[in-house]
Order: structure tokens, then C-alpha cells, then sequence
């Protein structure tokens, strides 16, 4: 019995880990086993978790607890910002624009309304923004909330954590009630919506695989090089299909013909252009071969020596007499341009004959096996890097410098590592099992260190009246999805698959895309949406959480 007792209670390292870890064990097991239908509080239950043990007394020793915190935080934030740093610039194109617009607008009214809520009622300003990150389901801003406090104030504030787990259940169901909300107000159909979608589908701006059978005579006797000068589009022309029937790979210098066929893999927003070159005749999208001379084959980039390297300077086409037409990264088909870097873990489309494919497969190396070693050098790197940029300080005119903290240097630095790495051929590589188990761990650490250090006074909090913080977490949660989303529906004519990906993503919830997903299996818009918000909201509440704890100093 005295070896239980002292395994579980008395301090020392060893009683830390053994806490920590069965706070971590046990919480993962409830968050698998009770779900109400598809829905469930997930690691969430770690927190709880946590407070429990700590209520009843098995706490640990404070210096572990603050280590494993802000180590746990560091590996969560960073997967995030390498996943989501290749799209993080590019979600601010036309539609994307449009979409993070309303996105960030949801974000400044959850800060805008925990405001007035803390000034009108008196509230502690540091605890509501706990609040707040419980009602939109953010832990990456509960994190830097708790950090930037404890370096403000050298000593932590528990109600933060409190705070957070109190308006956090409420938060994912009303989410998901606002949603349902907009639906009866606007009297969506889905059967309706879904055809609307189809409808415009054909209108979207995407990569499209034509023929053009060549009768413009101004045309005739130009080189590809000089039709691509001619035509200033974005463009790939896979192969010539000549009159007799005999296929070839385009070389710069390849001259075409009158009564020639381009197989040409482009926007769709293009092709008005193109059809002055001829008659258009439009193919599947997958490239598929019509004879025996030429094949088309995917071939995985698993050698790093490609990683960074634009496709003009690999010198493929003119080596082998191939042409790289799309790559597949992360699931989206991008047109082969010369300017285009590739990056390790491309599938990219090559066509030409089965001998030089297969040289060209050497060459990249696709072998699967290789992607499968971790890569933990920019990890690493990365993390240092994020520990310097978060603890310098800023001066932006409030009364102690700014510092981006922990959880923000480290998130900022894996966006720019996951956007610009593989220009300075840093291979950022990770497969999507690696990265989200390098973020479980972190989030299951945080989230057990949050809770045991925390339990100790949850109840009596709650008790004292602390359980009004519900009812403030769910104002927070609703009033910025409502106000914004009724804008979006009415005024930015979002379809409702968008919309409900729209407000998932502006609260990083997984539970809602979820719902949102299932709510059909014809569309991915909400997916889409989803993708497109994730990485400015993630940005903007972690920001935005430290510097309205830093209004307090």
C-alpha cells in the first residue's frame, strides 16, 4: 500500500508523469467511448480529466506541470502551422478573400462581445477571455491567454483554464444549433441547394483536359514556344496528335500544323481564349492515353534533392521528351506551370513513352516507403526559431512591450517553414498520420497539465458563481455566428454547404465540420470552407487572445 500511495501522492518526477500520463489515458478512452451519436468532446475530455484528479488531490509538481504545458502547447501549434502554411497565402485569393472576411469578422465580434460583457458586468477581463476560447472551441488561444498572463504578471491565473472548460460543451453544441438556426431562418432546402451547386459547377474557375484541333492558319507553322508567348495563359500542352494519327511529346522547338490536335490541360476561365485556335473538344478530367506510342503515369517526388526546384530548371522534358502536366499536392490538382516549385511528397502527371516515364520515376524516386521516415530536423529547427521570435519584444503602444509568446512565434515561424521552406529546399514534408500524431500529443500534454492545474479550486469557482460564465460562453459562441452568418447568406449569397464550413472554420471545430459534412455526401464546399478560414482564424485567436491579456497591464 505505501508503494501505491507514494506511486500516486507523494511529489517527485516519477508521481508528475504517472498522473499525467492516466489523465492522458483515461481521457482518451472517454472521448471514444461516450459520444452521443457522432458527436463527442474528443480530447476535451483530458481537461476534465485533469480537474478531477486535481479536485480530489492528486496533483503535480507546479515546475513539470508549467514544462509539459508549454512543451505540450509548442508541438500542437506547430503541426497546425505546418499544415497549414502551404495554403495560408493562397486562401486570400478572390473567393478566399471574401470568405476570410467573414471569418475574421466572426473573430473580432467573440472579442468584441467578451469586451463588453467583462466591462458591463465586472468580470475579470483575463478570465472571459478563457471564456471565449471555451465558447469557439479554441485551445491553441486558451494556451497563449495562460502564457501571456504568467509572463505579464509572473504567476499564473487558474479561472482562465476555468473558464474555458466551463463554456466549452456548450460551445461545440452551439455551434452546431446555429447552423440548424440559419437553416429555418432562410428555409434552406438541401435538395434545392445542391442543385443550385450543380448548376453553377460548370461556371467554376478549375483545371479542364481539351483537345483543340488546330484551324486557325495564323496558328500554323509557330512553335510551341511562341504559342505560349502568343497566348499568355497558364497552360499545358501534354501532347500533338497529328493528322496521321501519330502522337508526340512538345518540345519548345516542336512546330505545329494546320489539322493538328493539342491536348491541353488548363483553366476553364480560359477557354474562350483558346477556341481561337481551333475547334475544342473536351476530355475527362483523369489523362487517359488513346494508343500505345505515349502513356500517362503518376509518379510520386520521394527524393529530396527535388524538393524547392521549379519544374522549368529540372530540365525533364528536354532530357527524356516528356511533359509534366498536374501535380497532386495535398489532394488538389494544380496546372504543371514552369514557374511551379515542387515539393517533396508531389504526385505529379507525366506523359510520354513507357520507357522514358519509367526513367523519369527513377529519377524522382517514387518509392512510397521513403515519405514514411519521419523528418524531424524542421521540427525541431523550427521550434527554436519559434521560441526566439516569441520571446522578443515588440513596442505597439501599450504599457509593456509585446511579445508574441510561446504559441504565437512558434505558429508564426511553421507558416512561413511549411509556405517558404521548400524554396531553400527544406524538406517540410510530413505525412498526415506523423503530423497529427506529433499534434495529439502535444494537445493531450497541454490539456492534462491545464486541468491538474486547475481542479484544485473548479468547484468552489463554480459554486461562488462562476457557473453564470455559461451563459456569457454561450452569448460569445452565438451572437458572432448568427450576426455574421445571417450577412453571409443574405448579403454574400454563400451557399449553405459553404456557409456551415464557414463557421467551423472561423471556430477551428472539427465536431461542426462534421456535422456540416454529413449533412451531405454530394459536396465538399464545406470541407472546402472549412480548409479556406482554418489557417487566418487559427492566427487571428491566437494573436488576438495575447494582446487583449496585455490590455490589462
Amino acid at each position: 500500500m505505501d508503494y501505491i500511495y507514494s506511486l500516486f501522492f507523494e511529489p517527485g518526477i516519477t508521481q508528475s508523469l504517472m498522473i499525467l500520463v492516466l489523465t492522458v489515458a483515461i481521457g482518451l478512452f472517454l472521448a471514444d467511448k461516450l459520444k452521443i451519436k457522432k458527436f463527442s468532446l474528443g480530447v476535451t475530455w483530458i481537461l476534465f480529466c485533469g480537474i478531477i484528479f486535481s479536485h480530489f488531490g492528486l496533483q503535480i509538481d507546479p515546475d513539470v506541470e508549467h514544462f509539459v504545458k508549454d512543451f505540450g502547447l509548442i508541438l500542437f501549434v506547430y503541426s497546425i502551422g505546418l499544415q497549414v502554411g502551404p495554403s495560408f497565402f493562397s486562401s486570400f485569393g478572390k473567393a478566399g478573400l471574401r470568405l476570410n472576411g467573414f471569418a475574421a469578422a466572426i473573430v473580432l465580434l467573440a472579442c468584441g462581445i467578451t469586451w463588453l460583457i467583462a466591462h458591463f458586468t465586472g468580470e475579470d477581463m483575463a478570465t472571459m477571455i478563457g471564456v471565449m476560447s471555451g465558447a469557439v472551441t479554441n485551445t491553441p488561444s486558451l494556451g497563449a491567454a495562460e502564457q501571456a498572463y504568467a509572463d505579464a504578471f509572473q504567476q499564473a491565473n487558474p479561472t482562465i483554464a476555468t473558464g474555458y472548460a466551463v463554456a466549452y460543451p456548450l460551445g461545440v453544441l452551439g455551434i452546431i444549433f446555429s447552423m440548424l438556426l440559419l437553416k429555418w431562418v432562410f428555409r434552406i432546402n438541401i435538395s434545392h441547394e445542391l442543385n443550385s451547386i450543380k448548376k453553377s459547377r460548370g461556371q467554376q474557375q478549375e483545371p479542364v483536359l481539351i483537345d483543340i484541333i488546330i484551324t486557325n492558319p495564323q496558328i500554323a507553322g509557330i512553335t510551341v514556344r511562341e504559342l505560349h508567348h502568343m497566348i499568355l495563359i497558364s497552360m499545358v500542352i501534354s501532347r500533338i496528335i497529328h493528322q496521321d494519327g501519330t502522337e508526340t511529346v512538345p518540345q519548345a522547338s516542336t512546330e505545329i500544323n494546320k489539322g493538328d490536335t493539342l491536348r491541353i490541360l488548363a483553366d476553364r476561365k480560359h477557354l474562350d481564349m483558346l477556341s481561337l485556335l481551333g475547334e475544342i473538344r473536351e476530355r475527362n478530367k483523369v489523362e487517359k492515353s488513346d494508343g500505345e506510342t505515349l502513356i500517362s503515369r503518376r509518379i510520386v517526388v520521394t527524393k529530396s534533392e527535388w524538393n524547392g526546384k521549379q519544374i522549368r530548371r529540372l530540365g525533364i522534358n528536354d532530357r527524356f521528351h516528356v511533359t509534366i502536366t498536374r501535380v497532386n499536392r495535398a489532394g488538389i490538382d494544380l496546372i504543371a506551370t514552369s514557374d511551379l516549385h515542387l515539393q517533396l511528397g508531389d504526385r505529379i502527371m507525366v506523359v510520354g513513352s513507357k520507357e522514358d516515364v519509367g526513367k523519369v520515376a527513377e529519377i524522382f524516386g517514387n518509392e512510397l516507403k521513403r515519405l514514411d521516415m519521419p523528418n524531424l530536423l524542421p521540427v525541431f529547427f523550427g521550434i527554436v526559431l519559434g521560441i526566439i521570435v516569441g520571446t522578443l519584444p515588440f513596442s505597439i503602444g501599450l504599457s509593456q512591450p509585446f511579445k508574441l509568446g510561446l504559441a504565437g512565434g512558434s505558429l508564426i515561424v511553421a507558416i512561413l517553414i511549411g509556405r517558404f521552406g521548400p524554396y531553400y529546399h527544406m524538406v517540410t514534408f510530413s505525412t498526415t498520420s506523423a503530423n497529427m500524431m506529433i499534434r495529439e500529443i502535444g494537445i493531450s500534454l497541454f490539456l492534462a497539465a491545464v486541468g491538474l492545474g486547475a481542479g484544485g479550486s473548479f468547484v468552489s469557482t463554480i459554486a461562488t458563481g462562476g457557473w453564470i460564465w455559461i451563459i456569457y460562453g454561450v452569448i460569445i459562441t452565438l451572437l458572432p455566428l448568427l450576426i455574421t452568418g445571417f450577412c453571409a447568406r443574405k448579403w454574400g449569397k454563400l451557399n449553405y454547404f459553404t456557409l456551415m464550413g464557414l463557421m467551423a472554420g472561423s471556430t477551428t471545430d472539427p465536431p461542426a465540420l462534421a456535422y456540416a459534412v454529413s449533412t451531405s455526401d454530394e459536396t465538399d464546399q464545406a470541407s472546402v470552407a472549412y480548409a479556406t478560414v482554418y489557417p487566418l482564424t487559427m492566427f487571428l485567436r491566437v494573436m488576438l487572445a495575447q494582446i487583449m491579456i496585455l490590455t490589462l497591464c
